[in-house]
């Protein structure tokens, strides 16, 4: 399979320009839909012809078959699947053994999985490019229908089945919509079954594609495939300020990445002692500020006549902490060791220190220039007596 889809625009010879494949790489572009079959060197795939096999589908859609009828298949095939009515046109993505795991990480039912006709003839593919190149001028009209009749939704993007059969229209609302108008009219203009499907803003945000604030192309549209909840909770563990400006993606809901540190930061505070804990000196009790796991820092603050915030290395911190324990009292919570440096000695061996030194060379060179505009007034008097 060529890289039809790719992103990155077509050269001279219709390929892409972003990779070195030229349109024949066999992964089927560059997108979150690609697998990586892990357990392809390390075990044989299994030789049974009833295996499972996973097919995808536009919209980040992947389903899972049974192979009934023995087709030999391999990653890469287009072929004709099970629909609900009719049949759909899916690209195989996965094959082995590793797609029993993935159904088990998914808890698929076995009753929810269906199965493989063939392999698509020419006649399906066909028909299947003619349903892609209807979606851009339904999706079109089908957001004006539904702006004519003042239905409070945004109609994100629409899938036609593979047969022609079908369109599922995927929207986003704040509310709940009554769009049963809206179906008749569809039916009506497009001729066709209509399904409606509602999808949150993160998933409004992966098909909508973009780029993030750090300048890359946003992770819902290039490579993550699962979102997870994502709660403020992260940002306070990685010490952020809770600004929604900076902290929100374009979907209007908390970054994703997040959640990419979050474990780190988890495994490192718990190295370090409890914020609630105060540390009592002779001086000021100081409640905690902040704290840096990479330094191994952590900042308190006291108030009255001492206030002042100190940097404490964690080992004083847990030394402080056990002895407050013991009913004892440092005399100071740290006081930081001033490392004084000698400053390197510079001898002046040709006089390069001397502020003066330019003064003799240029003292010369106005002698010398003297010289020469009293010769060339002596030659031009002498050339005017002549």
């Amino acid at each position: 399979m060529s890289c039809t889809g790719c992103s990155t625009g077509r050269g001279n010879n219709n390929t892409p320009s972003g990779c070195n494949s030229n349109g024949s790489c066999g992964t089927g572009g560059c997108n979150q839909m690609n697998v990586f079959d892990w357990l392809s060197d390390m075990m044989q795939q299994s030789e049974k012809k009833e295996a499972k096999i996973e097919v995808r589908f536009k919209n980040g859609r992947k389903s899972y078959y049974n192979n009934d009828k023995g087709v030999d298949l391999k990653t890469g095939d287009v072929v004709a699947v099970e629909a609900s009515s009719g049949h759909d046109i899916g690209t195989v993505s996965l094959t082995g053994e590793l797609v029993d795991l993935q159904i088990q990480k998914k808890k698929v039912k076995e009753e929810e999985i269906k199965k493989i006709y063939r392999l698509a003839k020419e006649t399906d593919v066909l028909k299947w490019q003619d349903a892609i190149k209807l979606e851009k001028p339904t999706l079109t009209k089908a957001r004006v229908l539904a702006i004519d009749l003042g239905l409070q939704m945004k109609i994100c993007d629409v899938e036609y089945q593979g047969d022609k059969t079908k369109a599922v229209f995927y929207y986003t609302a704040e509310n709940r919509v009554d769009f049963r108008e809206l179906i008749r009219h569809y039916a009506d203009n497009f001729r066709i079954r209509i399904e409606m499907k509602q999808i949150g803003s993160r998933q409004e945000a992966a098909k909508l594609g973009g780029v993030g604030s750090c300048g890359r192309e946003l992770c819902c549209s290039s490579w993550l495939s699962d979102f997870r909840t994502v709660n403020t909770g992260a940002a306070r563990y990685q010490q952020l300020s809770l600004n929604p400006q900076k902290l929100a993606g374009q979907c209007g809901k908390l970054k994703c990445c997040l959640n990419f540190e979050l474990d780190s930061y988890l495994d490192a505070l718990q190295h370090f002692p409890s914020t609630k804990i105060k540390l009592e000196t002779e001086e000021a009790i100081y409640s905690h500020f902040k704290s840096d796991i990479f330094s191994q820092t952590m900042w308190y603050s006291c108030r009255g006549e001492h206030s002042e915030i100190v940097a404490v290395p964690l080992d004083r911190v847990n030394e402080v902490i056990s002895l407050n324990k013991k009913e004892n009292k440092p005399a100071f919570l740290y006081k930081a060791q001033v490392v004084v440096e000698d400053e390197p000695t510079y001898e002046n061996v040709v006089g390069q220190d001397d502020l003066t030194r330019f003064d003799k060379k240029q003292g010369k060179k106005k002698q010398g220039n003297r010289k020469f505009f009293k010769k060339k007034k002596a030659s031009q008097k002498q050339h005017e007596k002549k």
